[in-house]
């Protein structure tokens, strides 16, 4: 394992789960692969212009945060597994849990899929 690689994922993963909860639309549309493909909890299913489109739209949750988080590198791919913690749309307390597979592509990290899962996400 490279610790450039697992290094660069884990600034990757805090920065795809702080660009969600700020709908940074720009930081995905630079770190996602034109071919990005995203599972949501409510069982909906999103290409890459889709899910910029939904990240566009104020979040429904608040203060999301990733802990437990585990990396896979296997070469130029990388399965990326965490738990979240936010406060639901109703404010209530949440727990979920997300699974990011990544790959180099040109020498680049892009994120190519995305599935969550938890409550009033």
């Amino acid at each position: 394992m490279s610790q450039t690689d697992l290094d660069e994922l884990s600034a990757l993963n805090s920065s795809y789960v702080a660009s969600v909860q700020r709908g940074d639309v720009g930081w995905f549309k630079e770190h996602l692969a034109d071919d990005f493909m995203c599972t949501n909890p409510d069982a909906s299913f999103y290409d890459k212009a889709g899910f910029l489109e939904l990240m566009g739209k104020p979040a429904r949750i608040k203060a999301l945060v990733e802990d437990n988080v585990r990396i896979r590198l296997m070469g130029d791919f990388a399965i990326i597994h965490a738990r979240i913690t936010y406060q639901g749309a109703s404010g209530s307390p949440r727990i979920g849990r997300f699974t990011d597979d990544w790959a180099k592509r040109g020498g680049v990290w892009r994120c190519i899929s995305a599935h969550t899962t938890g409550e009033e996400f």
